[in-house]
């Protein structure tokens, strides 16, 4: 019963710990990537963000990706499009959490939508997460490199998922976190981070939400149409731009570090770090996902390995087991391995 009294305060000692011992107040910068020895080392091991200049400015995407060559060579190609009133797809609204309502379009119309030559209602913005630069956009995927070799030699293994984004400046990626490595690379225009380290874990409110999906009527606006038959979704309710501190008292402990992106730069997101992102208009980028932690259980009694080894994770787990079972359960169903991924936006 002690140990349970004392948990909350352990839990702000240890978050205070990892950003005074390591994550510090700010994400570093590298004018050059690291070795991949040095990339292990330094970053993955440690479970720290860091943006990385000149990693993909070889890479004829970065001056070939433009409007006109879009045209060319997609200007007719059905693409899946996601489509909210608002820009936040995949993101709590009213008690539900909304997903956005998928529509084909050529690329040529999506184009237009982006360069404000057609207005329609909504916010409009391509951001599939299954690999959907070889599987929608095979004709542009030789304008990149579908690894990023220090990376994928630190991690043992080519990445898993590659993707391609691109949307509306009101196009926003609400909190969340990721079960793998995540590596950002920017192709044109800026993306906003807004990074929450797990150890952070115990300030960050989650809900569970019936899903429901926008659809648009004739008039123009959005109905949330819910799904009543599937399974409520664990999702993070409060929103860091404007935090209501009143219903979320806990969240004024998290420390949020912030970074922009610009073109021609890679973040290094590890995974279970939460992530608000926002873009400039027409940003581009892709993103690449690495799997590094496996949770396993032995009868009730959760045991974490990583292959890095993390003394710190450890800790922050045992204390979770404690006081947050919807976390623990959701780790417990999460088996992480090296899952690469790579996103383009």
């Amino acid at each position: 019963m002690q140990r349970e009294h004392d948990l909350p305060g352990a839990l702000r000692a240890l978050a205070v710990e990892a950003r005074d011992l390591s994550l510090g107040n700010g994400v570093p910068h590298l004018t050059r990537p690291p070795s991949p020895l040095v990339f292990l080392r330094d970053w993955v091991s440690p479970n720290r963000p860091v943006v990385i200049s000149d990693a993909i400015s070889h890479w004829p995407a970065l001056s070939r990706w433009t409007s006109s060559y879009f045209r060319e060579v997609l200007g007719n190609k059905e693409v899946t499009v996601a489509v909210t009133p608002n820009g936040y797809a995949d993101a709590v609204f009213e008690d539900h959490f909304v997903m956005p309502e998928e529509r084909t379009m050529p690329f040529g119309r999506f184009l237009d939508i982006v360069e404000g030559k057609e207005k329609p209602h909504g916010v409009f913005y391509i951001q599939k997460q299954c690999s959907n630069l070889c599987g929608e956009f095979p004709e542009i995927a030789a304008d990149v490199e579908l690894e990023i070799s220090w990376a994928s030699e630190a991690l043992g293994k080519k990445p898993d998922a590659i993707n391609f984004w691109m949307g509306e400046e009101n196009a926003v990626t609400s909190l969340h976190k990721d079960h793998y490595e995540n590596l950002y690379c920017v192709i044109s225009g800026r993306k906003d981070f807004i990074l929450i380290p797990p150890t952070d874990r115990p300030f960050v409110p989650y809900g569970l939400y019936q899903p429901a999906v926008y659809r648009e009527r004739e008039d123009g606006e959005f109905d949330v149409v819910e799904q009543k038959f599937s399974a409520k979704v664990p999702w993070i309710p409060v929103d860091p731009l404007h935090p209501d501190l009143h219903r979320y008292p806990s969240f004024g402990d998290a420390c949020p570090l912030h970074c922009s992106l610009h073109a021609g730069e890679t973040l290094y997101l590890p995974s279970l770090w939460f992530h608000h992102v926002r873009q400039s208009h027409g940003c581009m980028a892709g993103f690449k996902s690495f799997n590094k932690l496996r949770f396993l259980t032995s009868g009730d009694h959760p045991v974490v390995t990583q292959s890095e080894g993390n003394s710190l994770g450890l800790m922050l787990k045992e204390l979770l087991e404690v006081t947050l079972p919807a976390c623990s359960h959701e780790m417990k169903r999460c088996e992480k391995r090296h899952l690469p991924s790579l996103l383009f936006t």
